[in-house]
């Protein structure tokens, strides 16, 4: 038996001081008291579950659009291991349906064959609004058809999480419906549609949005817009990308103290290949992604995804006051929440596999 302290442990639930956590063979035993943990592991810094990320698109300088396989996804999650993130939904940026299908077997595959990290698959798109595209190739955005929703349907059976980023212009509520009772996790994004809209839609079951405040109608005194809808819904969870690049921290900040409830805002990295590598560009979708001063962007200076991993984005919100406890829980037991199939991804609890992590007495992460 190891027993493991430090200062502060997360459990995805409780902040705990002189408490040790009792790990063998690779399983959490229990949390117990620092005095009924013989000879304990004292550690600086803060114990808690591995990251949760469900907006990955690539690491180690692989992006998951152009290396759509079981090694692809192995070495995307590993650059994200190296920083702390345990569970991730590899994330396919709008394309074609033939790399959707081979998106989804290879997620099957990968876990089928148990490979570390892979919890599901993201696909953000191609079902989109040509209006919000950002960097997503416009050639490439079209309405859903009854034949694509049989294909989600389909892979919702197969995996153990699909969530499906949509935009109402391209997916009426009917589909809607039915992907949700396939048991796919819908989230809205890149979409100008208006507030009455967008509530529409979460009046009929979506809970999540894409990337708060990116890539959607924003917020106007007359004309509430996407963000809006989200920032009044405390029902529905949004993923934000805390870089202070995609999102001003003054907009992070008010949109964290309009949704109180602790279950409404998690932190995504929207991470692409350089994260875990040295590179300085890539390709998505036949046209360049430069990576400059933090900062990816095509030629056009577009964001293009994030240069961004956990660790950093909760330094960002350290910056601007959010309490450590929420700020943790936006890394981990909040995103996890959204899962169908979330194992023990965002918590630590007795009999799981043990993921834990550390974080530095500086926010650094290190491996336990």
């Amino acid at each position: 038996m190891r027993y493991l302290h430090a200062p502060d442990i997360f459990d995805g639930v409780r902040h705990l001081t002189e408490h040790a956590l009792a790990v063998e063979d690779g399983r959490l035993r229990a949390i117990v008291h620092l005095k009924d943990a013989p000879e304990a592991e004292r550690l600086d810094g803060t114990i808690l579950p591995g990251f949760v990320d469900l907006q990955v698109n690539g690491g180690g300088g692989v992006l998951f659009n152009e290396e759509t396989t079981v090694e692809g996804l192995r070495t995307i999650a590993e650059a994200h291991a190296r920083t702390g993130t345990t569970h991730i939904l590899p994330t396919l940026i709008t394309d074609t349906p033939d790399k959707v299908r081979a998106a989804i077997d290879a997620v099957a595959q990968a876990v089928a064959q148990a490979v570390p990290g892979i919890v599901g698959l993201h696909l953000e798109g191609p079902h989109l609004s040509l209006a919000r595209k950002g960097a997503h190739d416009p050639a490439l955005i079209r309405p859903m058809t009854e034949a694509d929703a049989e294909v989600l349907a389909d892979a919702a059976a197969r995996l153990p999480n699909l969530k499906v980023t949509i935009a109402p212009e391209s997916v009426p509520l009917d589909l809607v419906r039915r992907l949700l009772r396939a048991g796919v996790i819908l989230s809205l994004g890149h979409s100008d549609c208006s507030y009455e809209t967008a509530c529409a839609y979460f009046d009929a079951g979506v809970r999540c949005a894409t990337h708060l405040f990116n890539a959607m109608s924003q917020m106007g005194n007359r004309a509430p817009g996407m963000v809006g809808a989200i920032l009044d819904r405390p029902d529905v969870s949004a993923g934000i990308i805390a870089d202070g690049i995609h999102v001003h921290t003054a907009a992070l900040r008010i949109a964290l103290n309009a949704h109180k409830e602790k279950g409404a805002l998690f932190l995504v990295t929207d991470a692409m290949p350089p994260v875990g590598s040295d590179i300085t560009e890539y390709v998505l979708n036949g046209r360049r992604v430069l990576r400059r001063d933090g900062r990816l962007t095509l030629e056009d200076g577009t964001l293009a995804g994030a240069d961004l991993d956990m660790p950093t984005a909760l330094k960002v919100l350290d910056g601007i006051g959010v309490p450590r406890i929420r700020a943790l829980a936006m890394a981990t037991c909040l995103p996890a929440r959204l899962l169908r199939t979330p194992g023990n991804a965002g918590l630590l609890r007795s009999g799981d596999r043990f993921d834990g992590i550390r974080l530095d007495a500086d926010g650094r992460f290190v491996p336990l």
